[in-house]
């Protein structure tokens, strides 16, 4: 059966094809552990006014996107509900193509916050749940899969409501490092199925499989992943259970050095090739109403390919 790998013809340090692409993988990666931060403080830039980054700004925000995925950016604009702060990020670090989800406002943003009536309240992003570990887009389409996910927060709520996250690439070196058969069945395009249901627009959707990890034509590595029970068909290949089991516990991990864990406050936001992330379970007030702006794009943020 052809896989996501077979797929890309660009060398990648991803690819498990020859000798060539394990010497290039073996020189990123000790390039890649070497460089990693070491907590989310590392994380962390200071700027006066996100919509106006100044050339060290960016210099420092893109640094960290290079070489970890992510950056957090820690505002000045606090509780500011202005959607042009984060779309102002986004067109900084060269994203256009946002996925203009049905649930999303008029500018493509979602407003993430606690809704109890209508149709949002049936979708745990819009519920004070836990979300697991996943990444953004696992349901969509092959061809629309999400690269890049930024997050803006207006306000926190009273309590609780932390994320962990963590590079996908780190995911998949440790992966790799343990048994390279693992990415490998994780690679194959019928591992992880989204089942056959209704659209939003109360049309049929069929079958959506597809691949944990992929190598995208320009020799990135993509991840899509959910930690989710409900609604998703696993292949019964007996290494696709014994790589995800192993994938479970690097996420669950409390002694990880790779996964951050932090509280986000107004003013701070996200900019991210769209890493592993979840979200705590929170409780609102009438004075900390949680608020974030989400922004899903297709395409990935400019001047990061991992062999660079």
């Amino acid at each position: 059966m052809q896989n996501a790998e077979q797929l890309n013809t660009t060398a990648s340090p991803f690819s498990l094809n020859n000798k060539s692409s394990e010497d290039l993988y073996k020189r990123w990666r000790d390039k890649k552990l070497a460089s990693h931060p070491q907590n989310i403080a590392d994380l962390l830039v200071e700027v006066k006014d996100p919509r106006s980054l100044s050339s060290n700004e960016y210099n420092a925000l893109l640094g960290l996107t290079q070489r970890a995925n992510m950056a957090i950016y820690v505002g000045t604009t606090g509780t500011d509900p202005s959607p042009e702060i984060p779309m102002a990020v986004a067109n900084k670090f060269g994203l256009g193509q946002i996925n203009k989800n049905w649930l999303a406002d008029d500018n493509g943003l979602t407003s993430l916050t606690v809704v109890n009536a209508g149709i949002r309240k049936k979708y745990i992003p819009y519920t004070n749940k836990l979300i697991h570990w996943h990444t953004d887009g696992y349901y969509n389409d092959p061809d629309k899969q999400i690269h890049a996910l930024n997050l803006h927060v207006v306000q926190k709520a009273e309590k609780g409501g932390e994320n962990q996250l963590m590079d996908h690439e780190i995911a998949y070196i440790l992966l790799r490092e343990k048994n390279p058969d693992f990415v490998r069945a994780l690679m194959q395009n019928n591992v992880m199925m989204i089942p056959a249901g209704t659209t939003s627009s109360g049309g049929f959707r069929s079958d959506r499989p597809g691949p944990v990890f992929s190598i995208s034509t320009d020799g990135n590595l993509h991840m899509r992943y959910t930690a989710r029970k409900r609604n998703i068909v696993w292949s019964q290949d007996p290494l696709v259970t014994e790589a995800i089991d192993y994938l479970q516990q690097i996420l669950n991990d409390e002694n990880s050095d790779y996964v951050f864990k932090g509280l986000l406050e107004p003013g701070m936001g996200l900019i991210s090739n769209n890493v592993l992330h979840d979200r705590s379970a929170f409780t609102d007030s009438i004075e900390h109403k949680r608020h974030y702006y989400r922004a899903r794009y297709f395409d990935r943020l400019a001047n990061t390919d991992s062999y660079l």
